[in-house]
């Protein structure tokens, strides 16, 4: 199956997988919600983002570069910028998921010190003379040991296996950011 994707892409001499992205203007490359501002400090257009992102999952391991085949030509200034926005951008989106893998990573450690400590409450209440000659200290110690095996099951699961997806999208965003990216114009190409 990775043969069949891979298929579907360029190599450049270096057996790197080239990215194709096709466009009429770097304009185009930005999204238009806010058309008063300089093209340069607009955010990358969306769908630009998603295709990047989406091509460089399906090519997984392989060296790859992004190539933008542009229809009007432009400044050396211009493709240094949009050189350093694709950089920054996706510099940018690995900080965002560095901060929520933290998030995440924080809540897990809050959960397993919570379950801990219902554990520990739980085996006080459970040899307490509350739990042994009261229904309803009975029902408390059970409900504490319930609370904190799912406290403990939730911090665990966590930490073993949500952080698996930020750590992937991270790898990903940085990989996007070190590319190399160059621009043709019509038959020409610049690098």
């Amino acid at each position: 199956m990775k043969k069949e994707i891979l298929e579907r892409y360029e190599r450049n001499e270096s057996g790197e997988v080239i990215i194709n992205i096709s466009a009429h203007k770097i304009e185009d490359l930005y999204d238009n919600f806010d058309r008063k501002s300089h093209f340069l400090k607009k955010d990358l257009n969306q769908d630009l983002v998603e295709y990047i992102i989406d091509s460089v999952s399906e090519i997984d391991r392989e060296l790859f570069l992004i190539e933008f085949s542009l229809e009007q030509e432009s400044t050396d200034d211009a493709i240094s910028r949009v050189r350093n926005s694709i950089n920054h951008f996706f510099l940018y989106m690995k900080e965002l998921e560095l901060k929520k893998m933290k998030e995440m990573m924080r809540t897990s450690i809050i959960l397993l010190f919570t379950g801990l400590t219902l554990a520990g409450l739980s085996v006080l209440v459970n040899d307490s003379a509350l739990a042994k000659n009261s229904i309803i200290g009975g029902v408390i110690a059970e409900g504490l040991t319930v609370a904190a095996w799912v406290s403990l099951w939730e911090s665990l699961a966590t930490f073993l296996i949500k952080w698996m997806p930020y750590r992937k999208k991270i790898s990903l965003y940085q990989k996007i950011s070190d590319s190399n990216v160059t621009f043709s114009f019509g038959n020409d190409e610049e690098g």
